[in-house]
């Protein structure tokens, strides 16, 4: 998990990598940040021998940031049954245009994400539905292939314990996922932008799945619907509805967690982020996120 030595220079750029590790395992990169500073305040906390003593400060490093997630987890579901509405994981932006966007100054967390397919906001979706432990052993083993025996030190348990629970999750992630392919999304998100432009519910209904599901997350912040839209035809309807009371809103393509995806603006600041999951040229889910505590990475966009 890492290499021997505890200078400064080293144990900074382990940043980037316990980043990636704590947006994966929490779904926030304010938490994922939050936990990252407290695993090096730890890591600081340490008597200088102590901190001589360990040969691999990444693997100490990423060993506490897991647990501290793993904690986080624990007391999540707690806090999510306070939280309004439905409860989704942060969008992140293409790194390139969050790069324009940023300007000078220190580079904000997100720009440190490496978006791959396990940020993948269905997948994001899919851990949401794990226990901490079996979140935690998944994106360790599956994601990043750390060994069973070290996931045993951050979880507490066997590595046979551990890898029965990666085993358990992959199970979870292949039933809630089908075998779905991402050729030809730009072009279904395109045509849906297009017939929400032009308020045309037929040509939405024939780009929607009759069971397609849209969950929308205002965090109690701002107005959207508090429970999923479900079927086609009622989400259209909905969508037309939407277009209706916001004028001024200006629909933009942008790469969403790595995936083709949407993007609402009202003067050039964005108010929402939708992610699609397209599954056989139409769309199956839709998670529209429009609480601004996490519209945070996409501020100050412009067209």
């Amino acid at each position: 998990m890492g290499t021997v030595g505890t200078g400064a220079e080293e144990i900074g750029g382990e940043r980037r990598h316990l980043i990636n590790v704590a947006y994966r395992l929490l779904g926030s990169v304010t938490e994922a940040e939050d936990a990252v500073q407290a695993a090096y305040a730890r890591w600081y906390g340490l008597p200088r021998g102590r901190r001589e003593e360990i040969l691999s400060p990444g693997a100490w490093l990423t060993t506490v940031t897991s647990r501290i997630c793993l904690d986080l987890l624990g007391s999540a579901r707690a806090r999510r049954e306070r939280y309004v509405g439905a409860w989704l994981p942060e969008p992140l932006p293409d790194r390139a245009e969050w790069g324009q966007a940023g300007g000078p100054g220190p580079a904000d967390p997100a720009d440190q994400i490496v978006l791959d397919e396990s940020v993948d906001m269905a997948l994001l979706v899919v851990l949401e539905t794990m226990t901490p432990a079996e979140r935690v052993a998944f994106v360790l083993h599956e994601v990043f292939r750390y060994p069973y025996a070290e996931i045993a030190d951050v979880l507490g348990r066997t590595p046979a314990a551990c890898k029965q629970l990666a085993a358990s999750a992959r199970r979870r992630v292949s039933v809630a996922r089908p075998a779905v392919t991402a050729t030809g999304q730009a072009d279904v998100v395109r045509g849906v932008k297009e017939a929400w432009e032009s308020k045309d519910i037929p040509a939405l209904v024939g780009l929607l799945n009759p069971a397609a599901v849209m969950t929308a997350d205002g965090g109690g912040v701002v107005g959207t619907v508090l429970r999923p839209v479900e079927g086609g035809a009622r989400i259209a309807q909905y969508m037309v509805a939407i277009a209706d009371k916001a004028p001024g809103l200006e629909l933009l393509e942008r790469m969403v967690n790595g995936t083709p995806g949407l993007v609402a603006q009202r003067a050039g600041a964005v108010v929402t982020v939708a992610s699609f999951d397209v599954f056989d040229e139409r769309v199956s889910r839709i998670w529209v996120v429009r609480n601004p505590e996490k519209l945070r990475p996409w501020g100050g966009r412009s067209g």
